[in-house]
């Protein structure tokens, strides 16, 4: 069989929706599942449209766009990031929690998919316009999510601030204090240590494990990562402090490089001091270089679609580990496979933040914090638990990592969708 060259294939449009149901099809053909359940989880239970008027600094009005989607409760309250971007689309909230829906039934935790935003720059506003933004929204969504309902979380361009305010007007509307309407808040008022860091930990322990089960001694690993943000940052410390050599991390300026291995804890994160990677570097190459690097483990760790048709062939990495959200096209991940390079998917790999969440739950529910080395505790055990239920399917059934995370997602959520049935 002729195999196309990179010039000769055609990227296809990549959009969340178009992929989540894409993956949703690929899962299906694995599994005798009922078809009517398959075409239930392509459509979204509902997609609640809001104007949000907010009053600008300078005294004008202006209206922005938000949504939240709300996938599949099968398995319990919906749950899902809150993002402030201006390419936020209805398309993209209903794709992303689909993508929601498939992480929480691999993590087997008791929630559904959601997932929502605003359409704004969070750059152009000010702190206090962020604030009304944020309380208006709540306002908005007051009748649409609930600690028993749809507990959002932060995302892009929001953080634990953002979720505090959210908290605060939702509990304000409702007459009493309710922490567990939301997750991600700082601690003082009901969030849960570790959960900044949890999507991170969660890449470096799968990375550790994914070396493990193709016999690389951690030790001799050499790791390059995409993206020095909360979860790439994370995942590099992590695993330069369990001895892997951390050669290459980059932000959107471009990677400190070195092939003899990077002190991680010396690089400011994004967090720390934005856009600094390159300016402590003592040798920098660009972001595409970083991708093509001759490494053990490459944790694309930024963006979505960094790895496409047009790299695919160049990547030069005996293993990708999903950090970010989708940063693999289909196309590319097709060429992957082709190649035979393993891919760890964004759904395993990076649920330690959905899996934190849920513990954050737990602790308002509660009204009983835990300690943080508890929480790193727990996030183990359930991303080991995890792990080695998706690697159980690789082996008995010979599929590819992501075929497996999603064929697992799927034999739940349809077991889920079977025992609950069709009401009316």
């Amino acid at each position: 069989m002729n195999v196309p060259t990179t010039e000769e294939r055609v990227e296809e449009p990549e959009t969340a929706l178009a992929t989540a149901r894409r993956q949703l099809d690929r899962a299906a053909t694995h599994l005798e599942i009922d078809p009517a359940v398959v075409e239930r989880l392509k459509h979204p239970a509902r997609v609640q449209r809001v104007s949000l008027p907010v009053e600008r600094d300078d005294g004008s009005l202006e209206v922005f766009t938000g949504y939240r989607a709300q996938h599949d409760s099968v398995r319990g309250p919906f749950k899902g990031g809150m993002r402030y971007h201006p390419g936020v689309t209805e398309d993209e909230c209903i794709g992303l929690s689909m993508w929601m829906t498939w992480k929480t039934a691999v993590m087997d935790l008791p929630f559904g998919g959601a997932k929502g935003g605003v359409v704004v720059d969070p750059k152009e506003l000010s702190h206090e316009e962020t604030e009304r933004l944020t309380r208006r929204f709540a306002q908005e969504l007051r009748d649409t999510v609930g600690p028993m309902h749809d507990i959002p979380a932060p995302d892009m361009g929001t953080d634990a601030e953002t979720m505090g305010w959210f908290m605060d007007a939702y509990s304000v509307l409702q007459g009493e204090t309710t922490p567990g309407v939301v997750t991600g808040k700082p601690p003082v008022i009901g969030g849960s240590h570790g959960r900044e860091e949890a999507p991170g930990r969660s890449v470096a322990i799968v990375a550790r494990e994914a070396c493990g089960y193709y016999d690389l001694p951690l030790e001799e690993a050499t790791v390059t990562v995409q993206g020095y943000g909360s979860v790439g940052a994370n995942a590099a410390r992590l695993l330069d402090s369990w001895g892997a050599t951390v050669v290459a991390v980059s932000d959107v300026n471009g990677a400190a490089y070195d092939p003899e291995g990077l002190e991680t804890g010396a690089i400011p994160t994004h967090e720390e001091e934005p856009e600094a990677v390159t300016k402590v570097a003592d040798r920098t190459i660009d972001n595409g270089e970083l991708l093509e690097l001759d490494v053990d483990v490459l944790i694309p760790a930024a963006v979505g679609n960094v790895i496409t048709t047009r790299n695919a062939d160049a990547i030069a990495a005996d293993l990708v580990v999903e950090g970010a959200n989708g940063p693999i096209t289909v196309s590319g991940d097709s060429i992957l496979r082709e190649r035979d390079i393993p891919v760890i998917p964004d759904i395993l790999a990076n649920a330690g933040g959905v899996t934190v969440s849920y513990f954050e739950w737990l602790q308002d529910i509660n009204r009983r914090s835990w300690t943080h080395e508890r929480v790193n505790e727990e996030l183990e055990s359930e991303m080991l638990r995890a792990w080695n239920a998706v690697a159980e399917r690789v082996d008995e059934r010979d599929l590819a990592w992501r075929d497996a995370a999603y064929v697992l997602a799927l034999e739940r959520l349809g077991a889920a969708h079977g025992a609950r049935g069709l009401w009316p």
